[in-house]
C-alpha cells in the first residue's frame, strides 16, 4: 500500500496524505534553514504583536486608520502561523507527508490570508482618499464604528468566499499524492484530480478575477481621486499625500509581486531556477510582507513611533 501512494495512483477514498517534494534539496543543510526559519517567524510573532498591543492598549490610537493597521497585522500573524510552523516540522520531519484534510486547511488558510490583505490595502486606500481629498468632513465620513463594520466585511467575505473553495476540494477524488511545493497549494492539489475538475476550475477562475478586481476597484478609484487633488493642491497637499500614500503602495506593490511569484510557480516549469531561488520566491509573500508592514506601516508613522520610544524609554 505504501508504494501504492508514492506512485501516486490513489483515489481520494484511500488517499490519506500528499507528498511534499519541494523539500528534497534541503539535505544537510536543514539545520541550517530550520533556524532561519524560526528566527523569523519570532521576529515576525514579535513585531506584529507589540504594535497590535500598542494600537490596542492606547485610546489615542483608536482612530480609523490605525484599526485597519491593527487588522493588518492581526492578518500577517494569521498568515504566517499558518506556513510557518508547518515548514519547521516539515524542514526536520524525514518523510515529508501532510493529511489530505490539514493540506485543505492550510489552502483555505493561506488564501483567506491573501484576500484579507488586498481587501485590508483596498479599504485603507479608500481611508486615504478621504484623509486627503475631504479632510474637512473625514471625521464625520469614516468613524470608528465605520471601520470596524469594513474590517469585519473584509473577514467574513473572505473566509465566506473560501468556504466554498474548500468544499469542492474535498468533493474530489484524487488520482495522485505528489505536490512539486514546501506547502499545499489549491492549483497544484487540483492538478492531481482525476474526478472532473470543471466545476472547480470555474470557480477558481472567478475567484482570482474577485480576489484581484474587487480591492482593485477602490484602490484605482481612490488613488485617481488623490492624484486629482495632488495635481491641482498646494505643495503642503502634495506632500501629505506622498507621506502618506508611500507606505500603502509600497505594501500593496510587494505583496502582489510576492503573490505573482506563487502563481507563476504553480503553473509553469521553474526546473531551470536554482532551488534556492524557487524557495525563496514561494514563500516571499508570506516571509517578507510580515516583515514590511510594520516597518512601512508601524515605524514610520509618527505617532506609534512615539508611543513605544515612550514604553522603550520608560522600561529603560
Amino acid at each position: 500500500m505504501e508504494s501504492y501512494f508514492q506512485e501516486g495512483n490513489s483515489s481520494s477514498s484511500s488517499l490519506s496524505s500528499f507528498i511534499l517534494e519541494g523539500y528534497e534539496d534541503v539535505g544537510s543543510l536543514r539545520y541550517f534553514y530550520f533556524l532561519i526559519t524560526a528566527v523569523l517567524y519570532f521576529v515576525i510573532v514579535i513585531v506584529n504583536t507589540s504594535l497590535i498591543v500598542v494600537i490596542c492598549v492606547n485610546r489615542s490610537l483608536h482612530e480609523p486608520m490605525y484599526i485597519f493597521l491593527c487588522s493588518l497585522f492581526v492578518n500577517e500573524l494569521y498568515g504566517s502561523t499558518g506556513l510557518f510552523p508547518f515548514l519547521l516540522v516539515q524542514i526536520l520531519s524525514d518523510i515529508h507527508t501532510v493529511s489530505v484534510y490539514f493540506c485543505f486547511l492550510q489552502i483555505y488558510c493561506l488564501y483567506t490570508c491573501v484576500n484579507i490583505e488586498f481587501c485590508n490595502l483596498a479599504v485603507m486606500s479608500y481611508d486615504r482618499y478621504l484623509a486627503i481629498c475631504c479632510p474637512l468632513q473625514y471625521n464625520t465620513l469614516m468613524t470608528f464604528n465605520k471601520a470596524v463594520i469594513f474590517i469585519i466585511v473584509v473577514w467574513l467575505y473572505s473566509f465566506v468566499k473560501f468556504l466554498i473553495t474548500l468544499s469542492l476540494n474535498i468533493r474530489l477524488t484524487f488520482c495522485g499524492n505528489n505536490i512539486n511545493s514546501l506547502y499545499c497549494h489549491n492549483f497544484l492539489v487540483a492538478k492531481l484530480a482525476c474526478s472532473d475538475p470543471k466545476v472547480n476550475n470555474i470557480y477558481g477562475l472567478f475567484g482570482t478575477v474577485l480576489t484581484i478586481l474587487v480591492p482593485l476597484l477602490p484602490i484605482i478609484f481612490s488613488y485617481m481621486k488623490i492624484l486629482r487633488v495632488c495635481f491641482s493642491g498646494s505643495k503642503q497637499t502634495r506632500q501629505k499625500a506622498v507621506s502618506t500614500c508611500t507606505p500603502h503602495l509600497t505594501s500593496l506593490l510587494n505583496f502582489s509581486f510576492g503573490c505573482s511569484f506563487v502563481t507563476i510557480q504553480s503553473r509553469f516549469d521553474m526546473s531551470s531556477v536554482p532551488s534556492e531561488l524557487r524557495i525563496i520566491l514561494s514563500l516571499y509573500f508570506l516571509l517578507i510582507q510580515p516583515l514590511l508592514s510594520p516597518v512601512m506601516f508601524g515605524f514610520q508613522m509618527s505617532k506609534i513611533r512615539n508611543i513605544c520610544k515612550h514604553v522603550l524609554c520608560y522600561k529603560c
